[in-house]
């Protein structure tokens, strides 16, 4: 058989079955066929350890696959055989050069080029590197073999890279499914929470209407009793009309007393109880959800301005006409009259309510925690601060992502903040209304705290407990779900 056929034959036996190239770190399976092991592992990575033999469909076991050492020297000689042959090849094709017709003897190994006698001739390649072409050959298939090494190396770490991606991609569709489970049970248990609800609405509803409607029958028995009187009181009116004037006035004074003593009832209002078909606010599950994120918001008197006392409990601000004593510290501000809160966040979902009073020019907020010293210093708003500022007959919504805007909503008591970090949304209501007012919406990239602001005619600020400021939105969380 002719050496080319042969070399074609061995070729054929190194191929993998699946990237149709030259086996890589090759491995045999239970049926004797061999392929890259990274080829079957992403072959097999959905089969939870057993798959079918791409080649002859047999069940194979993950792990039962063995390395093929063997193959792997059998795939590298046919590598190095199969180069050596385009090499001699490619000689024999061209061994003259095509400047001059001479006999290619030498290689430059700074412009990678084969030269002729005469190409290193005066003027041509005198300062490169010239060898022979048998010593460069060599050299630079030794640089090859490191070139292979060094590829081999980086296509394994990018398999493996893809790999991992693959896993990430089968831990977020566990995630998900479980995540799925987790929301189709939860709203299974408020569906039957909402069926009770229902059911216990509609009874109140249907006892109160029963309790309605007998005040109003024993009204109309009351309505016709009168009416009754009436008639009686009427008849005898008209026959003491016809007695004699003796007669008559003898029964004047009875008769009087029975007229003065007749009374119109009153009318029964037949209106059901709007609170007899109201589901009380601490049965909603949103409801339950704010205050599974209820947080205990406190004042950090290190930031407040010189003109602002916070109280010892630091759950209340109050505004001063003359400037405190304070420590120094490059935490406070100088210019605003602002107080940060503790904690800071920089994930989860956050829940606090300040009430407001009724005087207008405060603001309230969240702002970046780490501020610098020239955006404690300044006089106007940080940055990176998201808030509403009450005007007293509007509320100016500022940050970095939205201009100033006004927003007509009625007086404020209250102001509940929901703080969704990992969402990107800060959103503030009007309680006990549970009406939505605004809602910024950013990619948080570092820790934001509370922020409190205000201006001559404001009211102290406090921070309070849903209890103390009212209850908490019931109509979601997200104005726009």
């Amino acid at each position: 058989m002719p050496q080319a056929s042969k070399l074609t034959k061995l070729q054929a036996q190194t191929k993998c079955d699946i990237c149709l190239d030259d086996l890589q770190d090759p491995v045999t399976t239970e049926c004797g066929h061999n392929f890259c092991q990274s080829c079957l592992t992403s072959f097999c990575a959905d089969t939870h350890g057993g798959f079918s033999c791409p080649i002859c469909r047999q069940s194979c076991q993950v792990r039962n696959l063995t390395s093929n050492v063997q193959v792997g020297s059998m795939v590298e000689m046919a590598q190095q055989h199969h180069s050596e042959t385009n090499r001699n090849n490619s000689q024999e094709n061209s061994t003259s050069c095509e400047q001059h017709n001479q006999v290619l003897t030498f290689f430059c190994e700074d412009d990678l080029q084969l030269l002729c006698d005469q190409c290193i001739g005066p003027g041509n390649h005198n300062s490169h590197q010239v060898t022979s072409i048998v010593q460069a050959a060599s050299q630079n298939s030794k640089k090859f073999c490191g070139f292979i090494k060094s590829i081999k190396k980086k296509i394994k770490d990018i398999q493996d890279l893809k790999d991992l991606q693959s896993e990430r991609i089968r831990a977020l569709r566990k995630n998900t499914e479980a995540q799925k489970q987790e929301l189709t049970s939860e709203f299974e248990r408020l569906s039957r929470f909402l069926d009770g609800e229902q059911r216990k609405a509609f009874s109140r509803l249907k006892d109160e209407e029963k309790d309605l409607k007998q005040k109003l029958s024993e009204n109309i028995a009351a309505f016709k009793h009168c009416i009754s009187t009436a008639n009686s009181l009427r008849s005898h009116a008209e026959k003491n009309r016809q007695l004699s004037d003796v007669e008559m006035l003898s029964r004047v004074k009875g008769f009087y007393q029975k007229f003065l003593s007749l009374y119109t009832p009153d009318i029964v209002p037949a209106q059901i109880g709007r609170e007899a078909c109201n589901f009380p606010p601490q049965y909603s599950a949103l409801q339950k959800l704010i205050q599974q994120f209820t947080v205990q918001v406190t004042l950090d008197p290190e930031t407040a301005h010189s003109n602002l006392l916070v109280s010892e409990d630091r759950k209340c601000v109050t505004l001063l006409k003359k400037k405190q004593g304070l420590p120094r510290s490059s935490k406070r501000f100088s210019k605003s009259r602002v107080v940060l809160g503790i904690p800071n966040f920089n994930s989860g979902r956050h829940y606090w309510e300040v009430k407001v009073g009724k005087k207008p020019e405060w603001a309230i907020g969240i702002c970046k925690a780490n501020l610098s010293p020239g955006a404690r210093w300044s006089s106007s708003a940080p940055e990176k601060c998201w808030r509403i500022l009450w005007q007293g007959d509007c509320f100016v919504v500022s940050g970095p992502a939205d201009p100033n805007s006004k927003l007509k909503v009625t007086t404020p008591r209250t102001i509940g903040i929901f703080l969704d970090y990992e969402l990107g949304e800060v959103s503030f209501y009007s309680m006990p209304e549970k009406s939505h007012i605004h809602t910024f919406r950013e990619a948080f990239t570092e820790p934001v705290c509370p922020y409190f602001y205000l201006r001559l005619h404001s009211e102290p600020l406090r921070l309070c407990s849903a209890s103390d400021g009212g209850r908490k939105p019931t109509g979601g969380l997200n104005p726009d779900i």
